[in-house]
């Protein structure tokens, strides 16, 4: 018994005079461990007289005790010091005076995006958004372009299986819409898209769009070329000119691609515009009476025009970009120029 309470308050003695968590847990083992002295007696009980045993049990049980007691009262008056020692040398004055913070800017496609929604919004639409990882069914299927139809060459896809790709444009959304919401719809649909191209200073695998979508009762020609002119006039300037030229889209019939004065040289002509004075800047056209019916409009009531905008195409137009991996590469030297 002498030789527990001798154990005992030995152990406790380096327990109080220890100042670090590394001692701390070295301690324990020589006290607690498999081979630490407290153990180390239960070894003896077998010399003992049976009737001597249960007592000396009990003795080493409560020493035991008291030393896991002790031991953690110290392991969280050593933890908190070291808490208390950390927050002191962190410790900020929040009062004195800073150096000049460098504001940040908006990206230059951001910069595009917010005015052409503006000009859009201005007009009545509304933004929609839709999934990135597309239902073949909406990103072709329904835009009138079935399975095997030449028109899916046109785009390079991935397919995450024979259902599933990842959108090659943002046009599924309008579909959505069409499918959801009854005439009059008016929304642009703004979003990544991707495509299977090698990146080089005209492609990317991943770009933006913004397409627009407008469905009514006696929409024609005319007021998509109006809303093509007023977008364009606002992003480049009031003296832009704009050229239709026939295309082929298989969701829009007639179909037209649209040129518009290079931004650079007014028209007089440039290498951004290779001499010629005009830019395509985008695709567009009037609803496809078969997309309606597959989306559930009588085409014989609405029709409608549909234009898609590529935001890096138009961004790099409007600032004289010629690569348009400077756009994903965020070095600051790029991005400042844009204030």
């Amino acid at each position: 018994m002498d030789q527990i309470t001798e154990i005992l308050q030995q152990a406790l003695s380096e327990l109080r005079s220890t100042d670090t968590l590394d001692a701390l847990k070295e301690l324990r083992v020589r006290v607690l461990g498999k081979k630490g002295s407290i153990s180390t007696l239960m070894k003896g009980m077998g010399k003992l007289a049976p009737e001597e045993r249960p007592v000396f049990g009990q003795k080493v049980n409560e020493a035991r005790t008291a030393f896991e007691t002790e031991f953690e009262a110290k392991k969280n008056e050593l933890e908190n010091a070291i808490k208390e020692a950390k927050l002191a040398s962190e410790k900020i004055d929040v009062t004195l005076p800073t150096g000049a913070v460098e504001k940040g800017v908006l990206h230059p496609l951001t910069q595009v995006y917010r005015e052409v929604r503006d000009v859009c919004m201005k007009l009545g639409f509304n933004v929609v958004e839709g999934p990135e990882m597309e239902l073949d069914k909406f990103n072709f299927e329904l835009l009138n372009i079935p399975k095997e139809h030449p028109a899916r060459d046109m785009q390079d896809t991935f397919y995450i299986n024979p259902e599933i790709v990842l959108r090659t444009h943002t046009s599924p959304v309008q579909a959505r819409t069409m499918l959801t919401n009854k005439p009059p719809i008016r929304v642009i649909c703004p979003g990544k898209v991707y495509r299977q191209d090698d990146v080089d200073a005209t492609h990317s695998p991943v770009f933006r769009q913004i397409e627009g979508l407008v469905i009514d009762k006696g929409v024609t020609f005319a007021d998509l070329r109006a809303m093509i002119d007023t977008i364009l006039k606002a992003l480049y300037g009031e003296d832009t000119q704009t050229r239709f030229r026939p295309g082929f889209f298989p969701f829009t019939e007639p179909s037209a691609e649209v040129d518009a004065t290079c931004s650079l040289c007014k028209g007089k002509g440039c290498p951004a515009c290779k001499g010629a004075g005009m830019i395509e800047v985008l695709g567009c056209g009037m609803v496809n009476p078969r997309v309606l019916e597959m989306c559930g409009l009588d085409p014989e009531v609405y029709s409608g025009y549909a234009f898609g905008l590529g935001l890096d195409r138009l961004s790099n137009i409007k600032y004289g970009v010629t690569d348009i991996r400077l756009n994903y590469e965020n070095d600051v030297r790029f991005l400042r120029q844009f204030r």
